[in-house]
């Protein structure tokens, strides 16, 4: 296959790609098939000799589309979203095309210099200080990782990075519970171990308890513990749980720690100015990530995070041999010094893309609608007998339940089986809960609706 031949199937794959999408309410959200049934249709080893390309795309139509769950379904209401909206697409078609390594500003200049000014767009839109900037990952799961790491370093007077943690002091992380499980794996990629995630108990509203926080980190330094971060949430996984921020950072500041938050998810939602009380007092934090691809349209993967001194993870993170210099700059950005991978894609360009086609107005009414409408549903599964509310919404995401553990479990197995919407499920005050998260780019009141629809077609 040579660029020509790319030429001609690129825009078969457009064409392919507008009929998929226009096509998605047709089919169910996620395949009904067992675990191997895809792999057995491949052949074991890889062909010796080239196949045509017209072979390739309709083996590719065969088996792939059939046996996809749909991410970009309209009724896609679990996890998540993973929005790709059509300008994204277009850029990243574009990024690929240029498939350039953005590892240093001399690799890729275009793609170093407008991921500066996309970081600012954004800080701005999110309402956050002037003084906020910060870099792009693939994952919060990634930011968070890079952020920990930074606490550890920070803690230990950056002497982990050459001596290693073996002869340090017991490091000592703090969040709640409703935190994401990436926290937990960061304090195990970091070396810190889970046993030093220490989960503050939370108040009424599921947020961390300033007060234990406080009590609980005068403990471990009286133990002989050093305490090295606090990571705060809004908008949990699980049911949208935000801490306190304001309070909880005056707290941590009051011990010198330094304060990560995960607004992975409802981050996005603070470009609307109603929603930024939910992370009230957000401009004292150390770090910040969010995801553009769960609810802005920036399609996966694309992972921001926001600081107000990126000074102490670039130590933390840094390194330039003389391979990675570029001469005659000595203090150009160089985003790899930024986070864990050397390499980076041009994820910047999606961000540019979408924020110019949609416009912030385009994106804040897309996001108000699926507040909006995710209360309707809400509302609407309120009557339906045996339904009950578990969770009041956090923005767009709620929890019910049916009956009991049994029976509401046999319920999500129905819902998904019947193919019209797609739901998951978590485990709330030790209960099995049904997540209900609006957020689809381009979902209507119509498809959200359809919630409730399935739940009484399956009751009945």
């Amino acid at each position: 296959m040579n660029h020509d031949d790319l030429a001609h199937w690129s825009k078969i794959a457009a064409d392919w790609a507008r009929d998929y999408h226009a096509g998605l309410r047709d089919v169910p959200v996620r395949p009904n098939i067992k675990p191997g049934s895809i792999a057995s249709q491949l052949p074991a080893k890889a062909p010796d000799a080239p196949e045509d390309m017209s072979t390739i795309f309709a083996d590719f139509e065969r088996l792939v589309p059939s046996n996809t769950t749909h991410w970009q379904h309209p009724r896609f209401f679990a996890y998540f979203p993973a929005n790709a909206s059509p300008a994204s697409m277009l850029a990243e078609q574009l990024a690929n095309a240029i498939a350039g390594q953005a590892m240093l500003w001399q690799t890729a200049p275009a793609a170093n210099e407008i991921e500066a000014v996309m970081i600012g767009w954004l800080a701005n839109a999110m309402g956050l200080p002037d003084t906020f900037t910060g870099t792009i990952h693939d994952s919060a799961t990634t930011t968070t990782l890079s952020a920990i790491l930074t606490m550890r370093e920070r803690a230990l007077d950056w002497a982990g990075l050459t001596d290693g943690l073996s002869a340090q002091p017991r490091l000592r992380i703090y969040a709640s519970a409703q935190t994401h499980s990436s926290v937990d794996k960061a304090v195990r990629v970091a070396g810190i171990g889970q046993n030093n995630l220490v989960k503050i108990p939370t108040t009424a509203d599921y947020g961390m308890d300033p007060a234990a926080l406080d009590a609980t980190i005068r403990a471990d330094i009286a133990a002989g513990y050093l305490p090295a971060g606090v990571v705060l949430c809004t908008g949990g996984t699980s049911i949208g749980a935000c801490d306190p921020i304001d309070a909880c950072i005056k707290v941590a500041k009051a011990h010198n720690l330094f304060v990560h938050v995960d607004a992975a998810w409802a981050g996005s939602a603070m470009i609307c100015e109603e929603f930024r009380p939910l992370w009230e007092g957000i401009e004292g934090a150390d770090s910040i990530v969010f995801n553009p691809h769960k609810w802005l349209g920036v399609q996966f993967d694309c992972a921001i995070q926001f600081m107000p001194d990126p000074s102490e993870q670039i130590r933390t993170l840094g390194l330039r041999p003389a391979y990675l210099n570029t001469q005659g700059q000595d203090e150009i950005v160089n985003y790899n010094e930024w986070t864990v991978p050397l390499g980076r894609r041009f994820r910047a360009l999606k961000i540019w893309f979408t924020l110019r086609a949609y416009g912030l107005d385009g994106l804040r009414e897309r996001i108000r609608n699926h507040v909006a409408w995710s209360l309707e549903a809400r509302d609407a599964i309120a009557l339906i007998p045996g339904c009950l509310l578990t969770t009041s919404p956090r923005l767009s995401l709620f929890t019910f339940s049916y009956i009991d553990d049994v029976e509401t479990a046999a319920l999500l197995e129905r819902i998904n089986a019947d193919g019209r919407i797609y739901l998951t499920q978590t485990t709330h005050d030790e209960r099995f809960v049904i997540r209900v998260q609006v957020g689809q780019f381009d979902c209507t009141r119509d498809d959200v609706m359809m919630i409730p629809t399935v739940i009484r077609d399956l009751i009945a």
